[in-house]
């Protein structure tokens, strides 16, 4: 079989200027989900071009496992103090959690200057420093890289913070965290279509959709010894979404997630779910853990699956 050669393609052949036409196209949705997924976080797009002061960042989101907001700033060429300058500025102006900084290369200082932000922050904030490269193979078109050079440590994080808080931490709450991090590191190793987000001391995970107001939540309950996985509506228009949803759900009479679906209106509430749960599974009793993860994995590329499409359409 005769390979073809993987060729390096300048930017400017593609993007002549970076704020009128790379940051044009990095806005859009499919090219950001494309970022997103090289994250593992859930990007959706606020604004282009959002003043702060006599500045603007190039492209402000918001996580939709967190929904804080996710300051993006471009750069063209090595990274610089300016541009780093900016990074904290947008951040600080912003009140945003995650940092994403984008350049065709990063100098040693400036990444370095990122590794020790995620040091000293705490696991609420996120800064990431990521290469863009475009590469082709002959007469094919163009075809971007994310190269991440610096990311958060969640890991780190989250032990750095326990070990703060150990006396406000009781066993269960050791536990859950250990129990989500083991899930995370089985669905890590599985071909499915979502991600999972750090693991922490709750009796919940989330897992975005790609849209505020919705989000999938795999649940561990201790005190009942039930797992499951549920869609939860939120939001000002929360009621109408979830009616929305249920309908189309009933009308889809070939695709039936399963007969023990509960569609839970609150009244007067501000959010509502759907559930799928799984009882007589204790979280507590670590010898039944592969088990339960590959049941909740399960499930939640079910909802996955399912849900995300009919959240993006209503």
């Amino acid at each position: 079989m005769e390979l073809g050669k993987l060729e390096k393609v300048e930017l400017r052949s593609v993007w002549a200027r970076e704020d009128a036409n790379f940051t044009t196209w990095l806005a859009r949705e499919e090219n950001l989900n494309f970022l997103a997924d090289e994250l593992n976080v859930g990007l959706e797009l606020i604004k282009q071009e959002e003043n702060v002061g006599p500045f603007r960042a190039d492209l402000l989101c918001r996580d939709t496992a967190t929904e804080k907001y996710v300051v993006l700033e471009n750069q063209f060429g090595k990274t610089d103090h300016s541009h780093l300058g900016q990074v904290l500025t947008y951040a600080s102006g912003l009140n945003a959690l995650t940092i994403i900084w984008i350049a065709e290369k990063f100098v040693d200082e400036h990444r370095a200057t990122l590794d020790w932000l995620n040091s000293v922050t705490d696991e609420t904030v996120q800064f990431f420093g990521v290469e863009i490269e475009l590469y082709r193979i002959g007469n094919s078109s163009p075809a971007p890289r994310f190269n991440i050079v610096s990311k958060p440590n969640n890991w780190s994080k989250t032990i750095k913070r326990t070990a703060q808080s150990a006396a406000q931490l009781t066993e269960t709450k050791i536990l859950q965290h250990e129990y989500w991090q083991k899930l995370k590191e089985y669905v890590e190793k599985q071909k499915v279509s979502f991600k999972m987000q750090k693991a922490l001391p709750q009796h919940w995970t989330n897992i975005a959709v790609g849209r505020t107001d919705f989000k999938i939540c795999a649940i561990a309950n201790t005190r009942d010894k039930w797992i499951g996985v549920q869609l939860v509506v939120y939001g000002k228009d929360a009621l109408n979404n979830f009616l929305a949803l249920r309908k189309q759900y009933e009308e889809d009479s070939k695709i039936v997630l399963s007969s023990e679906i509960e569609w839970a209106e609150k009244d007067g509430g501000k959010e509502h779910h759907v559930n799928y749960i799984i009882t007589d599974k204790s979280p507590l009793n670590k010898d039944e853990w592969i088990g339960q993860h590959q049941l909740l994995c399960e499930w939640m590329e079910k909802f996955h699956r399912y849900f995300t499409d009919k959240v993006k359409a209503i």
